[in-house]
């Protein structure tokens, strides 16, 4: 199981994109946090308009959506002191963990924590 976050950038054909086709191309074992939706629709609206952030969702929607429920809340906030993540990040790693899953990340704020494949930002 995979969870790309940030790895939506892959549609905004970022430089890092390539580092995300692995995991985007298999749907069925793709998880999405709700946060990520909610993250990525602000994002490419702000970007590039409603209609092509409404096209990323429908793609990420391709995957499981995993809503924010309150067992992963509470993991998501012992993960967040533990390791001074936000919240958004937080939830991520929690809903990773729930489901045995590792996160794609461009993300420093994730770089060294295990469950994680880290790449570097590309500028």
């Amino acid at each position: 199981m995979w969870i790309p976050a940030a790895g939506w950038s892959f549609f905004a054909d970022g430089p890092n994109a390539p580092f995300f086709a692995k995991p985007l191309e298999h749907a069925d074992d793709l998880l999405v946090p709700s946060v990520c939706v909610y993250e990525v629709f602000k994002s490419i609206i702000r970007q590039r308009g409603e209609d092509a952030a409404l096209q990323v969702v429908a793609s990420m929607r391709q995957g499981k959506v995993i809503d924010l429920d309150t067992s992963i809340s509470l993991f998501a906030a012992k993960i967040s002191l533990h390791h001074r993540l936000p919240l958004a990040d937080s939830i991520i790693l929690a809903t990773a963990r729930t489901y045995n899953a590792i996160v794609w990340t461009q993300d420093a704020d994730f770089k060294g924590i295990e469950g994680i494949h880290y790449v570097e930002k590309k500028k």
